[in-house]
């Protein structure tokens, strides 16, 4: 057996929900950060979310994260509102949740597995 251990510089402790979790966060008001580019956004996302991308840019080279990423969330998220944040598959989601964790976003939850895990909780429930 082997200890996948994944860590981002901080010693934070991640809340982690899984899609149906999820489901039942925004059914009770929580408000949804969608953490993808405007164009994956765009292509679908879960009704009612918010988005700020964590990177600026990406190309197959390199990714460059958004410097105004705290700040923007800051402009539309209470430090001690409950909120969920998602990607695509929960990879910038994580590292995104760590970084507002850590700016002092103390109820802030990952949605592991992203949009995907999502879009699979509603085909589980059909």
């Amino acid at each position: 057996y082997f200890t996948l251990h994944l860590s981002f510089g901080s010693a934070v402790d991640i809340v982690t929900v899984d899609g149906h979790e999820a489901r039942g966060l925004v059914a009770s008001g929580n408000r949804y950060l969608d953490v993808r580019l405007e164009e994956d956004f765009e292509k679908g996302h879960v009704e009612g979310a918010l988005n700020i991308p964590y990177y600026s840019s990406v190309t197959p080279q390199e990714k460059v994260k958004n410097p105004q990423f705290i700040e923007q969330v800051s402009s539309l998220f209470g430090k001690d509102e409950v909120f969920l944040v998602g990607c695509r598959t929960g990879v910038r989601a994580k590292r995104a949740t760590v970084d507002l964790l850590d700016a002092g976003f103390g109820n802030v939850k990952y949605l592991a597995g992203g949009y995907l895990a999502w879009l699979k909780s509603t085909n589980e429930e059909a």
